[in-house]
């Protein structure tokens, strides 16, 4: 992980005893640069965050980090024809999402719920929480896409919703209010269809692409980010957290800006580097889980499903399948790039 230094020292105590190593050892024994090396805890990062940067003033980071891709409650029913009436897309609380990201490491926080702003009605008195939205428009073919529309006003979503289902009215709009945009999880099968056309409209008018989603498998994100990369696009990453689990743990950082302005300048710039985690088979299926379980406790009734909890991992396994079908269909024949030749994407474990 960019811009934070771990040291051998930690190694020897659990993480309940971070605090107490900190105050028995000198910054300079805790960062000696001969002794360091990369690290990608997501416990270290609170420690960072909590007690490191209090005690000594400062913190190890080179720039500023947001996950740009962030569902909570409000994010309206899930989009899966039998469970469309019954369970939601996310059962996360906005107030728990913003302390969770804090504490794994933001220092911007955004939400981009689905066609929704309601999570700003607890939010907007925080100093670094920024008001964004995934919404979903209708192409001139016919298929649906999710767009991420950053750094919104309240007065902006209405326009939005008006525009959704005429396309190139809505991307007259944001041209117009200069609002940054991207193409959400191009090369995924969630959103159904694509077509050819769709792609002319992703080079034509699209100012970024999200290369890196929490969500998605690790191909669809490469495929991605060689697609914003042929094209000089702009990439955001984001976790597309429908839980708490995994939030913060994908995210865009862009270096040497102090504050939101700065960082959507240089995000719009193409400046901004990627980090973190792809989806999998296994975090897919515990998300599902997750969110079964909160679907039951807020309608007890549904316990009733529960015997077809075995069956989720065999229904997350086709959707893994489906994902990779996918992102071949559209990406078999068209040129690709290598791996140090793709702009702004860093992902750890791949």
């Amino acid at each position: 992980m960019s811009g934070i230094i771990w040291n051998p020292i930690f190694n020897q105590y659990p993480f309940g005893m971070y605090p107490e190593v900190i105050n028995r050892h000198t910054l300079r024994e805790l960062y000696s640069p001969e002794l360091a090396c990369p690290v990608s805890n997501i416990f270290f990062q609170e420690c960072l965050q909590h007690v490191i940067k209090p005690k000594h003033g400062f913190g190890y980071q080179v720039g500023m980090r947001c996950d740009l891709h962030v569902h909570t409650l409000n994010s309206g029913m899930c989009t899966v024809p039998v469970l469309r009436q019954i369970c939601r897309e996310s059962y996360s609380d906005p107030r728990e999402v913003y302390e969770t990201l804090k504490r794994r490491g933001m220092d911007l926080v955004t939400i981009t719920d689905h066609d929704s702003i309601d999570a700003a009605e607890s939010l907007r008195r925080y100093p670094d929480f920024f008001l964004s939205e995934e919404v979903s428009a209708l192409s001139p073919s016919g298929t649906e896409m999710h767009i991420g529309v950053y750094d919104i006003q309240e007065h902006h979503h209405d326009a939005l919703q008006r525009r959704r289902d005429d396309l190139l009215s809505l991307i007259a709009y944001l041209d117009e209010q200069q609002i940054f945009f991207t193409i959400n999880h191009v090369y995924s099968s969630l959103t159904g269809r694509r077509t050819e056309s769709d792609f002319t409209l992703f080079s034509r008018y699209f100012p970024g692409i999200e290369a890196l989603n929490g969500q998605i498998p690790a191909l669809c994100n490469r495929r991605a980010s060689e697609l914003a990369a042929r094209l000089k696009k702009a990439t955001v990453g984001g976790s597309d957290a429908h839980t708490l689990a995994s939030l913060g743990c994908t995210y865009t950082q862009v270096t040497g800006v102090r504050n939101k302005d700065e960082f959507m300048e240089c995000l719009r710039l193409g400046r901004a580097s990627l980090h973190g985690q792809s989806g999998s088979y296994a975090k897919l299926t515990r998300a599902v889980w997750q969110l079964g379980v909160h679907m039951m406790c807020e309608k007890p009734w549904t316990l009733s499903l529960l015997p077809l909890a075995p069956v989720v991992p065999l229904v997350t396994l086709a959707n893994a399948l489906r994902e990779l079908a996918f992102v071949y269909r559209w990406t078999r024949g068209r040129p690709t790039l290598p791996q140090h030749a793709i702009i702004g994407y860093e992902e750890a474990g791949i």
